[in-house]
């Protein structure tokens, strides 16, 4: 019996870490040992980590198993995203440029901003009274 590869990659997004694993299937996600329905119950964060599955038009060709920790559900699916994009490109290098392309390849740099002292937030200030 022939063994099939699995291709491993990790994508970041925010505090969010996700560890996947693409191997040739029927197209099952599974999200830390749960179906993908069942960890992202709102269909928006289900749609943004099979986009690049879609986009190369590989969707039932894969199936994906994926460890994510931190953040919360929105880094989450964009973590696990960019994890698949990853994959795919280690799977099969042609696909790169379509997926840089759609923006998929580089990591969304965007994080909170800290608060600062002296301040309310990270911008905002406390109200000035002038009397």
């Amino acid at each position: 019996m022939e063994k099939q590869a699995a291709y491993y990659a990790t994508g970041k997004r925010k505090s969010s870490i996700a560890r996947t694993w693409l191997t040739p299937g029927n197209g099952a996600i599974i999200v830390n040992n749960l179906p993908v329905e069942e960890y992202f119950p709102l269909e928006t964060t289900r749609l943004e980590l099979v986009q690049p599955l879609k986009l190369t038009n590989t969707a039932g060709n894969y199936d994906i198993k994926a460890t994510v920790q931190g953040g919360g559900p929105v880094g989450q699916a964009a973590a696990i995203r960019h994890g698949i994009t990853r994959a795919l490109i280690s799977a099969n290098p042609d696909y790169r440029s379509t997926l840089k392309k759609a923006g998929f390849v580089k990591r969304d740099p965007r994080v909170k901003e800290r608060k600062k002292y002296g301040q309310r937030s990270a911008r905002a200030r406390f109200q000035f009274s002038k009397r």
